[in-house]
């Protein structure tokens, strides 16, 4: 059974350890303890609060896209043609590249809250190495 430590579901959540923490306390977010009496998570119990805590923002109308990214624009680069458009969401960096006529419709720049919309037949995923050894 894969557990991870406060800081470690914290990292993977977004928020800081001490949110872990008062979710915890809360009754939010199940713990145990561990052999050194450290607070740990269930991989399972995380992965299902996780997924409990990520709000469908599907704007108006209806989408097959499901990756929707919620965050703030923090660069937009525009030429005659073009527009690179940058999204801050958490700790994640999002670009996209549109036609700068786009851009200027959705009135993206610096500040602005947008949803970077995904839709992919190609999504890589990959297991980092410390994964296979957090704590389980």
């Amino acid at each position: 059974m894969t557990t991870f430590r406060i800081s470690e579901a914290a990292a993977l959540l977004g928020v800081s350890p001490d949110t872990v923490r008062r979710w915890v306390d809360g009754g939010r977010l199940a713990a145990q303890r561990d052999e050194h009496g450290h607070r740990v998570l269930k991989g399972a119990d995380l992965a299902a609060f996780a997924r409990a805590q990520t709000a469908s923002d599907t704007g108006s109308g209806q989408s097959s896209a499901r990756n929707r990214i919620r965050g703030i624009v923090t660069e937009v680069i525009k030429d005659a043609v073009m527009a690179q458009v940058e999204i801050a969401a958490g700790p994640y960096r999002v670009v996209s590249l549109m036609s700068r006529q786009a851009a200027d419709e959705l009135g993206l720049e610096v500040g602005v809250v947008a949803v970077a919309v995904i839709k992919s037949t190609n999504v890589v995923v990959e297991v980092p190495d410390y994964s296979r050894t957090a704590s389980g």
